[in-house]
């Protein structure tokens, strides 16, 4: 969370000078959420190829990525080609491929980048060997594994598994070992669920492997990954990188699985009260859902948290008020405990920072962070700017 109460007197001007709404990035909690992920799982023996698709930034990129070969995870095309202007040479664009895209990634193994793509049907790993085969190149590519159920990818077990190995194998790409995500671990609530989840995650990613290689083929790569498996892993045996993306940042989703503390959430809007409804007990303010996003992550959790908590403007959570609706450049503040809001507390023009349900969908909605480093009595301000596009 943001804590502006120890800005330098120049941070201070700064942070005033800034017109709201806008997303503040508190620097120490962001590095801070870095390093105790990569520790942990590097301390387990795997690579971690964090996901670049939360921060999107070519300036945050440097602390995410210790050196320009480290491993990286991408949701875009766009995402990949931005870190590879940069000189970011392992990327792994986690989204099925589709035919249209193969030129942009063909491209940028021509500039030297290890670009893979991921796939789960024989149809694209098809159209794969024939672009490749067609336009003498080779392209690399994992086969996405469902552990789950909550999306796509093949099952571990599936005869069609080796199938789609083998027509990469044979073909003009290149087949380069299997991915998964536990995207039903968003549903556990429980320490021992998430356990049981990365658990679940790691055995069916192992199992694929060892089923490929059984059938004669190599599998370099078993990749899994989501930020709440990551946070939950006891044994990594047979795993060679993990991947996760918002747990640079945090957000109410991750706390709500009590994956997070509510103080590790790096990124918050910024907003400034606009007025207030007396009768109702309201504060308006100028973010709407195009400050916040029209996200509802917590919706379904133990806790609805609305559109998001509130802050005050030195970082405490304001017990019991939430952001409870969303226009396009409105929000409304409501005392969700039965509570009344001394709406005196809150003049016009005083600024208040929301905590966001999905740092993803919020981060989206700005084009770029203002990033504050509250460590020392000199700390800086910086602007990054976000990779727009697909």
């Amino acid at each position: 969370m943001p804590s502006t109460q120890i800005l330098s007197t120049t941070q201070q001007s700064q942070y005033q000078a800034i017109d709201t709404p806008f997303l503040y990035v508190n620097k120490p909690v962001f590095i801070n959420n870095l390093s105790q992920l990569r520790q942990k799982i590097e301390g387990l023996g795997a690579n971690l190829r964090p996901h670049f698709k939360t921060l999107r930034s070519l300036e945050a990129a440097e602390f995410l990525l210790p050196t320009k070969n480290s491993p990286v995870t991408v949701s875009t095309v766009k995402e990949a080609e931005a870190l590879a202007s940069k000189g970011y040479t392992d990327i792994i664009y986690a989204v099925g491929i589709a035919d249209g895209k193969l030129p942009r990634i063909a491209k940028m193994l021509d500039q030297g980048i290890n670009a893979r793509v991921l796939l789960d049907s024989v149809e694209q790993a098809h159209q794969l060997n024939h672009f490749c085969g067609s336009y003498d190149c080779q392209i690399p590519a994992l086969i996405e594994i469902d552990c789950d159920g909550h999306r796509g990818g093949i099952p571990p077990e599936a005869d069609k598994l080796i199938e789609i190995a083998q027509i990469l194998t044979s073909g003009a790409a290149s087949f380069h070992g299997v991915l998964t995500h536990a995207g039903e671990s968003y549903q556990c609530f429980e320490k021992q669920q998430l356990i049981d989840a990365a658990q679940n995650e790691v055995a069916a990613a192992v199992q694929a492997a060892e089923r490929i290689r059984a059938a004669g083929m190599q599998c370099d790569i078993v990749s899994i990954g989501s930020t709440p498996t990551a946070q939950s892993y006891q044994n990594l045996d047979g795993i060679t990188e993990v991947r996760a993306g918002v747990y640079t940042f945090f957000d109410l989703v991750m706390a709500g699985l009590n994956v997070c503390q509510l103080t590790d959430i790096a990124a918050t809007v910024v907003t400034s009260v606009i007025g207030h409804n007396p009768d109702k007990n309201w504060i308006f303010i100028d973010a709407g859902w195009m400050a916040l996003s029209g996200d509802r992550g917590t919706a379904e959790q133990p806790k609805d948290c609305g559109y998001g908590l509130v802050c005050d403007d030195s970082g405490h959570v304001l017990s019991g008020l939430q952001v409870i609706t969303v226009n396009q450049e409105h929000g409304i503040i409501e005392a969700v405990d039965g509570g009344v809001i001394d709406l005196a507390q809150f003049p016009v023009g005083s600024r208040l920072h929301i905590l966001p349900n999905h740092a993803c969908a919020t981060a989206s909605m700005h084009a770029q962070y203002h990033v504050f480093d509250t460590d020392g009595d000199n700390g800086g301000y910086e602007i990054w700017n976000r990779v727009q596009g697909w």
